[in-house]
């Protein structure tokens, strides 16, 4: 029987190197995503939220819909959805396009500043390369810093958000700055974080271990100035060891296997449990605001 050849572990980064990053942005994405780092970027995707709660103007605002602190399973699978679906599929397709729809619907509700949001976006653009540079199994090179970028701003635009940074070092020099200026504690801030970890102890590998346990490694991932904004208490030398460890021998192991071909998308690690038999696009996210007055979008006269 004749032995099946096996594609050599560069075989997407070579694929990359043949696409244009901005052209094929979607493209690269994908393979990114869904190919060479799934879980790492789920991961690193969740990270970036969750840094958003740090913003006392945002977490303050999540905390009164309780979307985060009484139906954070629902919250986490809906926002995980959409953003599968617009990049599963392409910001420019029926599915994309209805998944952009529903999120700016939602944002709409809300008395959100372009500014925050500008932020957000920015997260989603810096903290996964920053994940992968420190945990993944290699760096991502130019063209993937270049696609992410260019794909991210193309979203923004179609927020309708505007003075978008340029480049992936501009991105997160406006996201650094960002959070200088505006890190600090609340407490109902620090409540979305709290139910938002207790929901990352819930996700398989995690749910193996203690949850006191998932909770402690994963503040060993987070910087100072998160932990310091957020109330948390800092890991001790041995806890970020640990975890650093954990995550470099996992990227050892990943660096000898080889790519894969299947494409994984968030729905398939096992974290989005709400919709078993299928969902509808346009059925996801809230649909009345359920914060005080002060957050709700005013209606035009």
């Amino acid at each position: 029987m004749a032995r099946t050849r096996r594609l050599p572990r560069d075989h997407w980064l070579r694929r990359i190197g043949e696409l244009d990053p901005q052209g094929d942005a979607e493209r690269i994405n994908a393979i990114t995503a869904r190919h060479e780092f799934p879980w790492d970027v789920n991961q690193a995707l969740s990270f970036a939220l969750f840094r958003t709660f740090a913003v006392p103007s945002i977490g303050v605002l999540l905390h009164e819909t309780g979307e985060f602190t009484h139906r954070t399973q629902k919250r986490y699978d809906d926002t995980a959805l959409l953003l599968d679906e617009m990049g599963e599929h392409g910001l420019g397709s029926d599915r994309g396009r209805a998944a952009l729809r529903r999120m700016n619907q939602m944002h709409a509700m809300y008395a959100i500043s372009e500014d925050d949001l500008r932020y957000v976006l920015s997260t989603f653009v810096v903290v996964p390369a920053r994940w992968l540079d420190q945990h993944g199994w290699r760096p991502l090179c130019e063209a993937e810093r270049v696609a992410t970028t260019h794909y991210y701003r193309e979203l923004g635009h179609l927020m309708g958000l505007r003075g978008l940074p340029g480049s992936w070092e501009e991105f997160a020099a406006s996201m650094d700055a960002y959070e200088a200026r505006h890190f600090g504690y609340d407490a109902r801030a620090r409540e979305v974080a709290d139910a938002t970890l207790r929901l990352l102890a819930t996700f398989p590998p995690f749910d193996r271990l203690p949850s006191r346990v998932v909770t402690r490694l994963s503040l060993a991932l987070l910087d100072e100035p998160l932990l310091d904004a957020l109330g948390y208490p800092r890991p001790t030398l041995p806890e970020r060891r640990l975890a650093s460890t954990v995550l470099r021998l996992r990227a050892a192991w990943l660096r000898r296997r080889p790519p894969r071909l299947t494409p994984v998308h968030a729905r398939d690690l096992g974290n989005v449990r709400c919709y078993p038999d299928g969902y509808d696009v346009a059925a996801l996210g809230t649909f009345a605001p359920t914060c005080s007055r002060e957050h709700r979008r005013s209606r035009p006269a």
